[in-house]
């Protein structure tokens, strides 16, 4: 995690995802991250309850990944691995079968 202005950078290993996935409107599918990261990891010392949104096409595709502190956007960015991270778990077929159902809903 990049903070805004800092030069300080905390590179998060996450060992697991638990989402929640849910239809916005006709366009957009939201999904929060609930992690658990590696021990040997730390989570910055200023954020109090990390999650993590994913905003994806109907499609399946990722359009914008937001850390959320206390369910608000926050000052933090993520690093290049921490985006391989979370692609990587939401290009996994059940989610992107989740996000198709989804999507077939009228």
């Amino acid at each position: 995690m990049i903070k805004y202005e800092s030069e300080k950078m905390t590179e998060l290993i996450f060992r697991s995802f638990q989402p929640t996935i849910e239809r916005r409107n006709e366009q957009w599918i939201d999904i929060i991250l609930h992690v658990e990261h590696a021990s040997e990891t730390e989570m910055p010392d200023d954020m109090i309850d990390f999650t993590i949104l994913v905003i994806c096409t109907i499609d399946g595709r990722i359009a914008q990944m937001v850390p959320h502190d206390e369910g608000c956007d926050c000052e933090y960015q993520f690093t290049v691995s921490e985006k391989e991270q979370i692609t990587a778990f939401i290009m996994q077929s059940y989610i992107q079968e989740e996000i198709q159902k989804l999507s077939s809903l009228s």
